[in-house]
């Protein structure tokens, strides 16, 4: 015999329904089947509704100090990431893509334009994104130093993104340059490059993005705009 698409559904209630406990809660509160089923449907839709939240990013709370942004870590055919040379400090200082996001703008949207302001380019596959948002805070010592600063750190949607193009596609001399120079390194050297109020959060973006590199090295690019 074939099962309804809502058997397992209707199954669960009536366990629920034949539970002592439950029978006796009903008949305390004044509670009838009807009212019940009405209570499990909503508790499955608020269920529902959260396993769908869980794969889009969080939105970070109102009023939250810190500026909300995107960063990217972008992989090469050779399974190597991408980092920048920040142009506004004279000591090393390397870096995956970031930046702010606009008002209305979409993480995704905003980590394209991202690539295409800092690397000329956005010829990319877009792989996936961290289930939530990401933050780090300024030092004490950085803020003291920045005049009015906008704020005391950013909250980020970072993406895992494959770069299908060339190296010569690559110009950090854009507009608004933020790199004075870039390589393709290891993404196991990423956490001693960064700063080190960053480490936390590239070690969270890493833990995530781990289980993808591999299959990402072994796929051919899909060929499409990312």
């Amino acid at each position: 015999m074939s099962r309804r698409p809502d058997d397992h559904h209707e199954l669960t209630f009536h366990d629920l329904l034949a539970d002592p406990m439950i029978r006796t809660i009903m008949k305390a509160d004044g509670i009838d089947e009807r009212e019940l089923r009405e209570l499990f449907d909503r508790a499955n839709e608020r269920q529902t509704q959260q396993a769908r939240e869980r794969t889009e990013p969080v939105q970070p709370p109102a009023g939250e100090p810190l500026r909300r942004g995107v960063g990217i870590m972008l992989l090469n055919r050779d399974g190597r990431v991408f980092v920048g040379q920040r142009n506004d400090v004279s000591h090393a200082a390397w870096q995956m893509p970031q930046g702010g996001m606009d008002p209305g703008e979409t993480p995704r949207a905003a980590a394209l334009r991202e690539l295409r302001e800092e690397l000329g380019t956005a010829d990319v596959d877009v792989v996936i994104g961290t289930h939530d948002w990401l933050s780090y805070e300024l030092p004490r010592e950085l803020l003291e130093r920045i005049p009015n600063p906008r704020c005391r750190g950013q909250m980020q949607h970072w993406f895992l993104m494959r770069f299908r193009g060339t190296d010569d596609e690559i110009n950090v001399a854009t507009e608004h340059p933020e790199f004075s120079a870039w390589k393709w390194v290891p993404p196991e050297d990423l956490l001693t490059l960064i700063v080190p109020f960053k480490r936390d959060l590239y070690q969270s973006v890493l833990t995530e993005f781990t289980p993808y590199l591999a299959a990402i090295k072994a796929a051919p690019p899909s060929g499409h705009a990312g």
